[in-house]
């Protein structure tokens, strides 16, 4: 940096051209990363250089901009370093506010953390930036209370604009917040709303956390609110950024004499009559002495080493089990909880007396419900609901189906329903393995469809497990497991499993409107329609399953909810992997060409990054097919 002697004046209007004009040119990086360290040094106790950094600037033009408050906010070690360089620029120049009161927290979600602290906190720093600031935080709330922005922005953007909302909510004094106290409380409760709506359970999770940190700031004195949410990193980081440390509470690295003295002087002081009252026994008066002599404390307890715990039999018979099960007498509960441990391997061992009141356990089984605190009855149920259902294929799939659309029913009841029938046809999909091998890593290819499990990563073991089972590879060192020789059962099962669940979708009941505010289990019934066709490989109902499926696709193409969306290209998948190629190419040619440019749209256009990746997918799938075809002679 130059020294102009003599006190003269001068501009540095071409400075800040130059400094612009390189920004824009992609040099960022170069030119800010010695330029930021030397000007906040000699900003530091310097007012002048203060005056000459703001003055360089403000002078750049408006085109180069939003490239030189970018690198300054990237490189700006902190909020306060980063108000010491720009100044109050962003009440001055229109185009530094817009870029970052518009842009950077709106318009893009790539930054850090770190650089949203620095870019909120230096609008907080000072009396007239403050109101950039709380104008920023009624933005921000507008679009997380939004329904739309909810449905059609990516999880990253959310997760973004929660980290800005609660780093802002930080920054709020209590006269600010008794201003805008009810306009946040709507917000919340609008917010809270549409994302408990989701389908998806990051953005649950995120409107959980914001609404909980709004509430803390809204109500200091009274109740807050308080979800029920597994935390994670995510969750933990989200809830560190409503705290604000002070600066005075970070103790630097001292030496070793003084690091006690100085730790002690930072902790909260403790008053006398607490330091002594561990030490210092009570004095008691005589009553209160001898109510002590008079407690149980002194007496001996019993010694109960050797008892045992007395076991309840359960019932040896699948009848027995019925009349347990559908009992209402409270002194049987110990043998109700026997029965429902024992009645899965009941039914396996017994399936000519489970085949002749299939639909009636099964009918049981779905209305069960937990009258005593049995670990895992839910697990336990289920698995009785496949055996049942392996068991006894086809009356007890068309109950299930049929009770699917009935009235009546809760929606935690309907996913069970899809649960147990992805199960059951997992299981009769997929032949027994017998036989050792050398390597213990080798196991029974399987699909995880449990309950509140991730769908895009389930699709994706599934998806490459099936490639990776149609690579060759030569390689002869791995031992191979052996198969069983042995039919696939759900060949002549899977119509009973498959078509039930696709008539009646678009048909709303009283109780149940998958097309309208059911839509998360819209998304279960196509995610486990997927699982169902990718099962009924070498099926013979296989080609007219994947027409149906095809259509089904076609008439939920469009759906806003992007949990939906990546079942539909699941479906599609599957569809592609199941199918032979030879009938995919003589039964629905005109209709895969529409679905390949629907999916080149969704490549492009999806806010959803899964749905973009399943989307890719499929076309590579079918540039594969359709190179096999050139490949086969004519």
């Amino acid at each position: 940096v130059c020294l102009i002697p003599g006190g003269l004046d001068c501009s540095i209007s071409f400075v800040s051209h130059v400094l612009g004009k390189v920004c824009v040119h992609g040099r960022q990086k170069e030119i800010l990363g010695v330029l930021v360290p030397r000007l906040t040094d000699l900003t530091k106790s310097d007012c002048i250089w203060q005056r000459i950094c703001w003055r360089l600037v403000e002078c750049v033009p408006d085109r180069w901009m939003e490239a030189v408050v970018l690198g300054f906010v990237q490189r700006a070690p902190e909020a306060d370093v980063l108000s010491r360089l720009l100044g109050n620029l962003v009440v001055k120049n229109k185009k530094a506010q817009f870029v970052v009161t518009q842009k950077m927290l709106l318009l893009q979600y790539g930054h850090t953390t770190a650089v949203l602290q620095n870019l909120l906190g230096y609008l907080s720093l000072d009396s007239l930036r403050r109101t950039l600031l709380l104008r920023v935080l009624q933005e921000l709330l507008e679009t997380w209370s939004s329904s739309s922005a909810v449905k059609h922005s990516p999880a990253e953007q959310q997760l973004y604009i929660s980290k800005a909302i609660l780093i802002c909510l930080s920054h709020l004094k209590e006269p600010e917040i008794e201003s805008c106290r009810q306009e946040l409380l709507t917000s919340m409760m609008e917010g809270v709303k549409c994302h408990l709506d989701s389908s998806l359970p990051q953005l649950r999770r995120l409107g959980m956390v914001v609404a909980e940190g709004i509430s803390l700031k809204i109500n200091t004195e009274g109740p807050v609110l308080k979800f029920e949410y597994e935390e994670d990193d995510e969750t933990r980081e989200l809830k560190s950024l409503l705290v604000q440390m002070p600066s005075f509470c970070v103790i630097p690295s001292l030496p070793d004499d003084d690091r006690s003295e100085k730790a002690g002087a930072a902790l909260p002081l403790v008053p006398e009559s607490n330091e002594k009252s561990h030490t210092v026994a009570p004095v008691m008066p005589d009553e209160e002495s001898d109510a002590e002599l008079d407690s149980d404390d002194d007496l001996i307890p019993y010694d109960m080493s050797e008892d045992k715990e007395l076991k309840i039999k359960a019932p040896m018979y699948i009848r027995d089990c019925i009349e347990v099960l559908t009992g209402s007498r409270s002194e049987d509960m110990d043998k109700w909880e026997a029965t429902v441990k024992a009645l899965e391997s009941l039914v396996r061992k017994n399936p000519a007396a489970t085949r002749e009141v299939s639909v009636e356990l099964a009918k049981i089984l779905l209305h069960l419900e937990e009258k005593t605190c049995i670990e895992g009855f839910v697990e336990l149920r289920q698995r009785a609901q496949v055996a049942v259902l392996t068991t006894d294929p086809i009356p007890v799939a068309k109950y299930l189906t049929s009770q699917f659309y009935s009235l009546n029913y809760s929606l935690r009841q309907r996913m069970d329903i899809l649960d147990v029938l992805v199960l059951a046809a997992q299981e009769l999909s997929c032949p027994k393995f017998h036989g050792k091998t050398k390597h213990s890593g080798v196991q029974k290819p399987c699909i995880q469809f449990l309950p509140g499990s991730d769908s895009s990563k389930a699709w994706r073991r599934i998806v490459d497990e099936r490639i990776k089972n149609k690579t060759r590879r030569f390689d002869m060192s791995q031992s191979r497991v052996e198969l069983a020789s042995c039919p696939n059962e759900f060949n002549s099962v899977a119509g009973y499993f498959f078509f039930p669940l696709i008539q009646h979708f678009d048909r709303p009941l009283i109780t149940f409107d998958l097309l309208g505010e059911d839509h998360l289990v819209l998304g279960r019934l196509v995610h486990t329609l997927a699982v169902l066709m990718y099962l009924a490989v070498n099926t013979v109902a296989v080609t007219a399953m994947g027409k149906a499926l095809l259509e089904f696709v076609w008439a939920l193409r469009f759906h806003t909810d992007s949990y939906v969306r990546q079942g539909l290209l699941s479906c599609i998948s599957s569809l592609l992997l199941s199918v032979p190629t030879e009938r995919i190419v003589a039964d629905m040619t005109e209709e895969l060409l529409e679905t390949q440019s629907w999916l080149g749209d969704v490549m492009e256009k999806d806010p959803d990054g899964d749905c973009r990746r399943l989307a890719l997918q499929n076309l590579l799938l079918m540039e594969n097919l359709k190179k096999k075809l050139e490949a086969v002679p004519s």
